[in-house]
């Protein structure tokens, strides 16, 4: 490594404290009233300390899409990774209140995660953070995108998250949203499987190039549909493989005591078979 590439990337590094720095504040607007310190030191909130974490892992992995893409002047990059990254935190802002309201709809996230502490929402919050963060890690990977591009695929993004939350809600033998209102972590865990796969998929349809909105619209469409094919079988799958001997639903809902650990291995099929599709397909 050579002086000059030292330099140049502490410059990369400082660029992004900056946006993290900036994503802090962002959050901040978009949870006026809500002491953070307060919650994460003096509450031990968990499901908060989960939603912040995935804000932030959200908003890294759409920074590494733009800084992923090919090198120009360092100036013309950091002007770059500003401008995207600021997009970026605009919308994982946005995307929170659109889960609010279509992905968990039957109750208030604000008063499960502050007043409850409940971790199962908390955790399918940052789930839903994560999946945009990746969507837009590959909208804005590769050249020949923009703003538009990255509006378009963060929206067909949220769209796709909900009526995947939609088809796993309607393949349970029970409704995920009044599990998760109970303060079921174990579902909540299961369910945030669901969404980060669906977001790991979506990173996979929009990274590298954009060529034409026909052909990269096409793509995307064709990768979150095999997604959505994947998500019966993969829980008829795991039912039958992964818990042999057992049913999901009497682990995760028909016992005093939900099996965290049940949602977890359901979890990490839906997780595990996203990155199967990207190396298949």
């Amino acid at each position: 490594m050579t002086l000059d590439q030292l330099l140049t990337g502490l410059v990369y590094l400082v660029t992004v404290i900056v946006l993290l720095i900036l994503g802090r504040l962002a959050h901040q607007l978009f949870h006026r009233g809500i002491d953070t310190k307060a919650e994460l030191v003096d509450k031990d909130n968990l499901a908060y300390a989960l939603s912040v974490a995935g804000y932030y892992i959200g908003l890294i992995m759409a920074i590494g899409g733009i800084m992923s893409g090919p090198a120009l002047y360092w100036v013309d990059d950091i002007i770059a990774i500003m401008q995207y990254g600021l997009l970026a935190i605009v919308l994982l802002n946005i995307s929170v209140i659109i889960n609010d309201k279509l992905i968990l709809s039957t109750f208030n996230n604000r008063k499960e995660i502050f007043e409850d502490q409940n971790a199962g929402t908390g955790i399918i919050e940052a789930a839903n953070y994560l999946a945009v963060g990746m969507t837009l890690s590959g909208a804005l990977s590769g050249v020949g995108g923009g703003f538009d591009t990255a509006l378009a695929f963060w929206l067909l993004g949220q769209v796709g998250l909900i009526i995947g939350a939609r088809i796993y809600n309607l393949i349970l033998p029970f409704d995920v949203h009044a599990e998760v209102e109970k303060d079921n972590v174990a579902v909540g865990v299961a369910f945030a499987g669901v969404l980060f796969a669906l977001g790991n998929i979506m990173r996979i349809a929009t990274e590298g190039d954009f060529v034409s909105w026909q052909e990269n619209v096409g793509e995307f469409a064709i990768f979150v549909a095999i997604g959505y094919i994947l998500i019966p079988i993969l829980r008829f799958v795991t039912d039958k493989i992964l818990l042999p001997g057992q049913r999901l639903t009497q682990e995760l809902v028909n016992q005093e005591v939900p099996n965290i650990g049940a949602g977890a291995i359901e979890a990490s099929s839906y997780i595990i078979a996203s990155f199967i599709i990207g190396w298949i397909f």
